[in-house]
């Protein structure tokens, strides 16, 4: 059976439609199929027409031409569907005051793709998933009108989600009237070796409300010298127009940002800068601290570094996972967390691994004696605290001495020095230095000195009276 040819007339270019030719005036002749409950008959351009309701497609609708092309345009109307849809599913919404609210389903290929976008954007997936044959099955399964794209046109989906996101951060970032903070880092990925540079801003808008956006995610050419560095930033800052605002820029220790700071700053006008310029380098607090603590893991390196070594191995293949899991069982240790492996530059990760691998100090005891593969062999003392960490902890766990008038500082050291013997020969060391030069300034005073003299004083004034005749 064939399909008559649909018409599709627009109305452009004064075809006027004549309202008078109503389906009621146009025939008085009963209607009795069931077509005629979806269409409509009017007069366009002279010519008798029959109008879908659902979707406005334009049919021939002639006395001779029956109602046949009608039924067939119902069964693939691609509004019917939809309305059908409408009659039994209802969504749950939010409005504006945070209250739920039942809405019927309507479906919308614009929002479908621009959730699709946001979905892989926000879980970075790559986007020749929407062509993969699993996810093809599910997206027809689910919503059968939706009209599947191709990697190509999620990424112009994307690009123009950025477009618009780029557009509000610049909105966002003229009407702001506070001073800006930048922090930038590079990023070096492990499979390309291609390097990146990152530049976030942050401010406090009119609603006191701490602001963070990043501005660029860029691609930076080898060799990151200190002239790539600081014209990458300095184009970022001049693209955005945020130059003139600037409060400071945070980076971390390195010396190339160290250098980069000083050639940027020869590109800015530090009149506009806060203090001349004087608080615009800041440096990280967390690679400082990170720094502290990488300096006090040095202590016990070589532990850590045999731990490290032991959790390479068990964690190297499924059946090794396996074999550790047994072995904690056997020994009724529960087995509630996996083994992790650290990143050497990252404390963090350090601290996760040792606090996992002291759980199963007795597996790891186990299976160096019965696994012959594996030759390192973690030792007793590297499971315990050195002893500058136990007294340091000791120290930490004491008792806050109640505020007092008459408390004297050396007095409580020199009675628990033997407790604490690092610590107290750090505290001698640290507590000698005077907060001020008053004491030096005070010695060239004599108004104080009493009609009878020390010898301390005496001394002074003997040596006094000689540096007022070389003067002289």
């Amino acid at each position: 059976m064939s399909i008559p040819h649909l018409i599709d007339e627009d109305n452009s270019g004064g075809n006027d439609i004549d309202p008078s030719h109503s389906p009621a005036s146009a025939s008085n002749k009963r209607k009795t199929s069931e077509a005629w409950k979806q269409f409509k008959k009017q007069k366009i351009n002279g010519k008798e027409k029959v109008v879908c309701t659902l979707c406005n497609a334009k049919l021939v609708g002639g006395s001779n031409s029956g109602t046949l092309h009608l039924l067939n345009h119902i069964k693939i109307c691609p509004m019917r569907k939809q309305t059908d849809i409408r009659q039994y599913t209802l969504t749950n919404n939010k409005t504006k005051d945070g209250k739920d609210t039942l809405e019927p389903y309507t479906f919308d290929p614009i929002v479908v793709r621009r959730k699709l976008a946001e979905m892989i954007i926000l879980h970075k997936y790559p986007l020749r998933m929407v062509e993969h044959d699993g996810f093809r099955e599910y997206s027809a399964t689910l919503q059968p009108l939706f009209k599947l794209v191709s990697r190509n046109t999620i990424k112009r989906h994307i690009m123009q989600i950025y477009d618009v996101e780029n557009e509000k951060t610049i909105s966002v970032l003229e009407a702001n009237r506070s001073r800006i903070s930048i922090t930038t880092d590079m990023w070096t990925s492990s499979h390309q070796k291609k390097g990146f540079m990152t530049v976030t801003a942050h401010f406090i808008d009119d609603s006191w409300a701490m602001q963070s956006q990043i501005l660029r995610f860029i691609y930076v050419p080898c060799p990151y010298t200190v002239e790539t560095l600081c014209e990458s930033l300095n184009d970022c800052l001049m693209d955005w127009n945020i130059d003139r605002k600037l409060s400071s820029i945070t980076v971390d220790n390195c010396s190339t940002n160290k250098q980069m700071i000083t050639s940027l700053l020869e590109k800015l006008n530090s009149s506009d800068l806060i203090l001349n310029w004087t608080l615009f380098h800041m440096r990280c607090c967390a690679h400082i601290l990170n720094l502290i603590v990488k300096d006090g893991l040095d202590v016990i390196g070589e532990g850590i570094e045999r731990i490290r070594s032991s959790v390479l191995y068990w964690v190297a293949t499924s059946k090794r996972i396996e074999k550790f899991e047994d072995t904690a069982r056997q020994l009724n240790i529960p087995y509630s967390k996996r083994l992790v492996l650290d990143c050497p530059t990252r404390w963090t990760s350090t601290y996760f691994m040792l606090t996992t691998a002291l759980l199963y100090k007795d597996v790891f005891a186990r299976l160096s004696v019965r696994e012959k593969q594996h030759k390192i062999e973690i030792l007793g003392k590297d499971w315990s605290p050195t002893h500058v960490k136990s007294e340091y902890d000791a120290y930490l766990e004491e008792n806050v001495l109640p505020r007092i008038k008459d408390f004297d500082i050396l007095v409580w050291w020199r009675a628990n020095a033997s407790k604490y013997p690092i610590l107290a020969q750090i505290a001698r060391d640290f507590l000698a230095i005077p907060v001020s030069s008053v004491a030096s300034e005070s010695a060239f005073s004599t108004e104080k000195c009493s009609k009878a003299p020390t010898a301390c004083d005496t001394s002074f004034q003997e040596e006094n009276e000689n540096v007022e005749q070389v003067c002289e």
